[in-house]
């Protein structure tokens, strides 16, 4: 079988260089020597040992997007761009029918769902591509489902750092949100504590000082009303490197459900791990 071609947006983004080195060191996959990128950046290119990979602009893109269409297809795209980009990028590859998967949060993600279902597109939409957090997440749906108000009465806190430059609430401590609703707890994603501080992220939270600016540490506590139990669930990821499989993971699963014809669909990493 030939390698699943593979476009990267959101070169130079830390998260863009660590799918691409990976891409780049598997065999199943050849990594596109183009990327979407923000207005802001300026560079041409980006050097991803050993690809030179050029950046495109905004308003170029139209224009390039030809050009890279006569040149190679199909090609599945992935997006680790910025939440305010997240519901215009997905628009633009649903015009060009690209099915994609998207690793971004943020954004409005009920039109970005609904302008996959209505077009000829398919992608996998997930807050988080780690495998592992995504399980969890699993079980937290499960007990939700099937234990409702199991913890009626309790008070809830969340608490998540992510290195300054992440712009959002995470999606991963939004989307538990509504688990935790479900087993009873009066909570609003309004109420998560979010921490962007690199110096109260080491001083406070114990962060180590290489992964400050790759990071991702939730904690989830629930306390009895008289204070005489307390449930904390933890999981904290250092770097960027789990959420490489989880991507390349998505990248294979939506090759085979668009070469067997799926359009307009949405997939989530829970259909990614069942292989559905």
């Amino acid at each position: 079988m030939s390698p699943i071609n593979v476009m990267i947006n959101g070169l130079p983004g830390n998260v863009s260089r660590v799918i691409a080195r990976h891409i780049q060191n598997d065999n199943r996959f050849n990594l596109l020597p183009w990327s979407l990128t923000g207005p802001e950046i300026e560079e041409p290119v980006c050097n991803v040992e050993p690809a030179v990979v050029q950046l495109i602009n905004p308003k170029d893109r139209e224009s390039i997007l030809k050009t890279i269409l006569t040149e190679v297809k199909p090609f599945i795209t992935v997006d680790y761009t910025h939440p305010s980009a997240v519901n215009d990028n997905a628009a633009f590859y649903c015009r060009h029918q690209l099915p994609f998967v998207m690793g971004t949060t943020g954004g409005d993600r009920s039109a970005l769902e609904n302008t996959v279902e209505k077009s000829q597109s398919a992608a996998v939409i997930a807050p988080n591509m780690a495998k592992q957090i995504v399980g969890f997440q699993a079980m937290m749906a499960w007990a939700a489902n099937t234990f409702p108000d199991l913890f009626k009465g309790y008070s809830l806190s969340i608490r998540e750092s992510h290195q300054q430059g992440k712009a959002d609430t995470s999606g991963t401590a939004r989307a538990m949100v509504g688990y935790f609703n479900n087993l009873g707890l009066v909570f609003s994603a309004d109420d998560i504590q979010m921490e962007r501080d690199p110096e109260i992220q080491a001083k406070t939270w114990g962060i180590p000082e290489r992964y400050l600016d790759g990071h991702g540490w939730h904690t989830y506590t629930l306390d009895a009303e008289d204070q005489t139990v307390k449930f904390e669930f933890t999981h904290n990821i250092s770097g960027r490197e789990i959420y490489a499989q989880g991507t390349m993971d998505a990248i294979v699963y939506l090759d085979e459900k668009v070469r067997t014809g799926s359009r307009g669909r949405v997939f989530s990493m829970i259909d990614v791990l069942k292989g559905v």
